[in-house]
C-alpha cells in the first residue's frame, strides 16, 4: 500500500476554515471511485500566523496513483478554486511505502 503526502498552509480563520470546508467530506471530487483508493486523512495544524493542512491519500499501488494523477504522479493536484484559501503549498506530493498500520480508531 502507498501513502501519498502533502502539505498545504492558509492564513487562520475564514481562508484555513473555507480550505478544510472544500475537502470534507472527500478531498478530491470522485476519489473515493479511482481504482486501489483506500481512503485518505487530512491533518489540521493550527501555528500561529498559519494554519498547516497534510492530506495523506492512501492507495493499493504507486500504479494506481499515476492512473490518477498521471506520468508525472508527483506533481500536486491543487484545483485552482482551492488555492484561492491558501499562501502556499508543496509543489510535490511525497509516496511512501505504508510498511505497518494500525487504525486507533
Amino acid at each position: 500500500m502507498i501513502a501519498r503526502v502533502w502539505h498545504g498552509w492558509a492564513t487562520p480563520g475564514e481562508h484555513a476554515d473555507a480550505y478544510e470546508a472544500m475537502l470534507k467530506p472527500e478531498l478530491l471530487p470522485n476519489l473515493s471511485s479511482k481504482k486501489g483508493f483506500r481512503g485518505s486523512k487530512l491533518l489540521r495544524r493550527d501555528a500561529s500566523a498559519e494554519v498547516e493542512f497534510i492530506t495523506i491519500i492512501y492507495w493499493d499501488s504507486l500504479d494506481d496513483v499515476k492512473a490518477l494523477a498521471g506520468p508525472d504522479y508527483e506533481t500536486a493536484i491543487v484545483p485552482e478554486e482551492r488555492r484561492q484559501h491558501l499562501v502556499r503549498w508543496d509543489d510535490k506530493a511525497t509516496h511512501y511505502d505504508i510498511v505497518s498500520m494500525r487504525e486507533p480508531f
